[in-house]
C-alpha cells in the first residue's frame, strides 16, 4: 500500500506478524525477536484502564485548546485554529507522564508481568517516559532507540502503545524490517551517543535510501485500544504521517532488567535527559557528514 512516509509517499506493507500465539513461550518470543525485531501483542492491556488514560490526556490537551469543540472528547479531533498543527508534544510532561492512569498502563502489571517472564528477572522501566501528542501532518524521523538511551544494559526493549485505535491514516509507527541485522549500521550509527557525539540523531531523511542501500521492507499496521508492539533498540522505525482529523495519542517506553546498568539520563525524579544534544549551543555534525565518517 502507498502511504505517505516524511516527504514523499512509499510503499509500505500493511501487515504485523503477531506473536500472540507464542506469549507463554519465552524462548520462542525470544527467537521471534531476533528473527523479526519485533513482538505485536493484542490486547496485552485492558481496554477500560488504556481508555481512563486517554480521556484524562485529552481532557488536558482540551484545556490548552488543542481539540475541536462540538465534537466528543474522545474522538480526539485536532483544532486546526491551534497555533503547533504538528506539534508532537508532551514528551515527559509530569502532568501527564505521571498521573496514575497513565501510569496504570506503562508501568501497569501486564506490561511488567510480560518483561518479567520475558527477561526472566525483575525488571524496571525508565522514569522518563515519552507521551506523543501528535497532530494533523506530524510524522517522526528515521533512527534506532539505542542512539538515545545506549549507556546502560543493551539488553533494553522498547514498547510502543498507543491510547487509542490507530488507523493508517494516523499515521502509526513503521518499521524497516530486517534493519536491526543491518550490521555496518549497527557497528557504526548503532554505536553512537547523541550527546558525546553530536550527531543529528536519525540516519536517514529518505526511506527508500534504506531499502535501496541496506535492504528490507518498511511495515506497519492498524493498532487497536490494549495492543503494544514491543521491538528492538535496534530496529530502524519512524512513523508515517498523520493524515486524518485527529490527534494520535501513544506512549514510547522502555524496559530492561533492574540488575543491569541503566542509562542515567532517564531515571530519577528529575531526569536530565539530553544535556547535549540539540541544545542552544551545540554544533549538531550534519547527517550526510556523519554517514561519510560511519562510511555508510
Amino acid at each position: 500500500m502507498i502511504l505517505p512516509f516524511q516527504n514523499q509517499n512509499v510503499e509500505v506493507k500493511t501487515e504485523l506478524r503477531e506473536s500472540n500465539d507464542i506469549i507463554e513461550y519465552p524462548e520462542k518470543l525470544h527467537e521471534r525477536m531476533e528473527e523479526d525485531g519485533y513482538l505485536l501483542i493484542r490486547g496485552l492491556h485492558d481496554k477500560d484502564t488504556v481508555l481512563a488514560a486517554r480521556r484524562q490526556i485529552l481532557e488536558r490537551l482540551d484545556a490548552k485548546g488543542m481539540l475541536a469543540r462540538d465534537i466528543s472528547l474522545m474522538d480526539g479531533v485536532f483544532n486546526t485554529e491551534f497555533p503547533e498543527p504538528t506539534s508532537t508534544g508532551s514528551m515527559g510532561n509530569k502532568d501527564l507522564t505521571q498521573t496514575s492512569s497513565f501510569k496504570a498502563v506503562v508501568e501497569g502489571s501486564p506490561i511488567l508481568n510480560f518483561f518479567k517472564f520475558f527477561l526472566g528477572g525483575e525488571v524496571r522501566t525508565f522514569d522518563f517516559k515519552w507521551l506523543r501528542t501528535a497532530g494533523p501532518g506530524s510524522s517522526s524521523p528515521i533512527h534506532y532507540d539505542i542512539v538515545f538511551m545506549g549507556r546502560g544494559t543493551q539488553n533494553l526493549y522498547s514498547c510502543w502503545t498507543p491510547f487509542g485505535d490507530v488507523s493508517l491514516e494516523m499515521g502509526p509507527i513503521v518499521f524497516c524490517l530486517g534493519s536491526h541485522q543491518f550490521e555496518k549500521v549497527r557497528e557504526t550509527y548503532g554505536q553512537s551517543d547523541v550527546d558525546r557525539d553530536l550527531i543529528e540523531g536519525h540516519f536517514s531523511e529518505n526511506p527508500l535510501d534504506i531499502v535501496e542501500n541496506f535492504g528490507g521492507e518498511w511495515a506497519t499496521t492498524t493498532f487497536f485500544v490494549g495492543d503494544v508492539v514491543i521491538f528492538s533498540v535496534y530496529l530502524m522505525h519512524a512513523s508515517l504521517v498523520n493524515t486524518s482529523d485527529k490527534i494520535r495519542i501513544t506512549a514510547d517506553t522502555r524496559y530492561q532488567l533492574a540488575s543491569e546498568p541503566v542509562d542515567e539520563r532517564w531515571i530519577g525524579d528529575k531526569p536530565i535527559g539530553h544535556y547535549a544534544w540539540k541544545q542552544p549551543d551545540a554544533k549538531i555534525e550534519s547527517l550526510d557528514a556523519s554517514r561519510r565518517r560511519w562510511g555508510v
